[in-house]
């Protein structure tokens, strides 16, 4: 398992935990919760990035050890999205972004149709791109197909906690796609970003749950043990679920039998 290195687009990324900014009470805390949990890949909506304020600017509270995604939260298509990646660069933040097209603002849902039109636009602009999507097999395939370095199913539905509730079909991305599978949004405890990596996802991505939890720092901790778990019992080949009960022990010489 020491080989087990996940790679983005050529990149090696560390951690398999990955961190959104959204929500903190505090943002002191934020770079308290990056060390706590190693993290390396810090995702911030750009909606909430002032690049003229050096006392209100969020992005100084990420260290310069990490991978900056900048994500397009707000944008309801992907004309939107694609300008405000490109804004994204030009302000300094790199060539990863994670693209966010939502236009129903009750589930928030994410657009899977408008999310490709970007994912084309901004792979042939050179970008990194890991599109936020509803995981369906036939829309990541031709996400992976126009150069997404990674797809970012969702869990459950943003901000819910809810856990890994899309299970099923997270599982047939994981077996069936060749690029990084991210479980974003949804999860609301350790034990269920395990599950995530247990059914063989490449990382997580982790917000609220940290961000509203009573102690952040602790919790992304706990987080990135799970994540850690959940990845060592995926490679170690669980056992086999079965229907009827099965002795640990044989009976073979039981009492001089």
């Amino acid at each position: 398992m020491s080989n087990d290195e996940l790679i983005i687009n050529g990149t090696p990324v560390k951690s398999r935990l990955f961190l959104g900014t959204g929500k903190f009470g505090d943002d002191s805390l934020i770079p308290k919760c990056i060390e706590a949990g190693g993290v390396q890949v810090v995702t911030v909506a750009l909606r909430r990035v002032d690049f003229n304020s050096d006392t209100d600017n969020l992005i100084r509270h990420i260290p310069e050890s990490c991978i900056l995604m900048p994500n397009t939260h707000g944008a309801r298509n992907a004309e939107e999205a694609v300008r405000m990646a490109r804004l994204a660069r030009a302000a300094g933040c790199g060539d990863w972004v994670k693209i966010e097209v939502v236009s129903d603002n009750k589930y928030l849902l994410p657009d899977n149709e408008e999310t490709l039109k970007a994912t084309e636009i901004l792979v042939k602009d050179g970008f990194t791109v890991m599109p936020y999507m509803s995981p369906d097999l036939y829309a990541a395939r031709r996400m992976r197909d126009a150069g997404a370095s990674s797809v970012m199913p969702l869990g459950a539905p943003i901000g819910t906690n809810k856990g890994l509730k899309t299970k099923e079909l997270v599982s047939i991305l994981c077996e069936e796609m060749d690029i990084p599978v991210v479980v974003d949004a949804g999860i609301g405890k350790p034990s269920e970003a395990a599950e995530c990596m247990e059914t063989g996802a490449a990382a997580v991505l982790i917000n609220t749950a940290i961000a509203t939890a009573g102690d952040p720092v602790r919790m992304t901790k706990a987080f990135a043990m799970a994540v850690e778990a959940g990845r060592d019992a995926y490679l170690s080949g669980p056992a086999a679920v079965r229907d009827t009960a099965s002795r640990s022990t044989p009976l073979t010489g039981f009492l001089r039998d």
